[in-house]
């Protein structure tokens, strides 16, 4: 008998890594990976994911659950990355969820949806947003598939960078050396954080060229940047 597909922000969860020692610096954390994103990055690493969740299977929301119930004594958090966890539709009822297991959840997001960010942390869904800062502001058009203007980063960060002056300690910035990003570009975007705040550099890898075999998806392994290959629950 064919299961039906998980209703809500359930059907966005197309991956899961059961543990992760890098993925939330000090912590022995998990990793949810949903579906979907509201760029069109023409570095992506995780583009399947982010544009055709659908060529992957949905994982079993009670697995994940159940997963997390039993084994929060000995992890430290969990992650939500994507994807943009923040254009997943209804993700509140999933964090809500997601936070009945006792554990810190980090998010990680792209910052171009404030609004979404100011609501999660104001109900105190999430603990840590990590942000990627992309590059300078007036490249961000040709970082993001021309999804997002150089008005528009500017002003969705700023209001990122303001929530961070006010609670620093709910929010870290990355970027990725992506190799249209030279030095200059990297000592930009990092003069536009608030005081005391430092700017990660992640190092680039390049995109996939072609939809992961089931095999392999269920036993990715996670690398450094944030967009990694997608990975079914691993029991």
């Amino acid at each position: 008998m064919r299961t039906s597909e998980p209703a809500g922000a359930w059907k966005y969860v197309r991956g899961f890594e059961n543990l992760s020692l890098c993925d939330w610096p000090g912590r022995h954390c998990c990793i949810l990976f949903l579906g979907g994103c509201n760029l069109r990055c023409p570095t992506c690493h995780n583009a399947v994911l982010a544009w055709d969740m659908h060529a992957l299977p949905a994982v079993d929301p009670a697995r994940i659950k159940t997963y997390l119930r039993d084994r929060a004594g000995w992890l430290d958090g969990v992650t939500i990355t994507g994807g943009e966890p923040t254009a997943t539709p209804y993700l509140a009822e999933l964090l809500l969820e997601v936070r009945k297991c006792g554990l810190p959840v980090k998010l990680d997001t792209n910052g171009m949806r404030p609004d979404v960010v100011q609501e999660l942390l104001e109900l105190g869904l999430v603990d840590v947003f990590a942000v990627d800062v992309k590059g300078p502001y007036a490249a961000y058009p040709a970082l993001t598939g021309h999804a997002v203007s150089e008005i528009a980063a500017r002003a969705n960060l700023e209001r990122i960078f303001a929530m961070a002056e006010a609670r620093p300690g709910a929010f870290y910035f990355r970027i990725t050396r992506v190799p249209a990003l030279t030095d200059g570009d990297i000592a930009t975007a990092r003069g536009y954080l608030p005081q005391n705040f430092t700017l990660t550099l992640q190092d680039y890898v390049p995109p996939k060229t072609h939809l992961p075999s089931r095999r392999k998806s269920e036993h990715a392994q996670p690398d450094h940047e944030e967009r990694r290959p997608v990975g079914n629950v691993v029991n």
